[in-house]
């Protein structure tokens, strides 16, 4: 697994763990850091930046392009996988697109259902097929 795959994954961890428990997710990053010996890689802090930055943008491309799912239906960690695949495709720039929707499909494969990669890969494939209107 690539540095910037570990990255992914340990950003989506805290992001997961900042819904969950209700908090912030500087404040998840924070404890994690106090808490625990785990390095966390600037990229998971630029990702985690990235989703609270751009997160009600991200959130309202999920919720008008998601056929059949609101953001509340969606299972939690399909949720943070599909914001952590939003805001690498539409507001990272050193990530290729085909990589972004990659990456997040490989996460679903690995932590979520047997339907979540085709669901993140058919939402994402979307988004990434309108990104030049949803930026403009």
């Amino acid at each position: 697994m690539s540095a910037r795959s570990k990255a992914r994954r340990r950003a989506l961890d805290i992001l997961f763990e900042a819904e969950q428990r209700s908090v912030s997710p500087l404040e998840a990053l924070r404890g994690r850091r106090e808490k625990t010996d785990t390095v966390i890689n600037e990229y998971s802090v630029e990702i985690i930046d990235g989703v609270m930055a751009h997160g009600a943008q991200i959130d309202e491309f999920l919720s008008t392009y998601s056929q059949g799912w609101t953001l509340d239906r969606m299972p939690a960690v399909d949720r943070m996988i599909l914001r952590v695949g939003a805001w690498e495709l539409l507001y990272n720039e050193d990530v290729p697109d085909t990589v972004a929707v990659s990456e997040a499909v490989q996460l679903a494969t690995m932590l979520s259902t047997d339907e979540s990669p085709a669901f993140i890969n058919g939402l994402l494939g979307r988004l990434q097929q309108l990104k030049p209107t949803l930026l403009a």
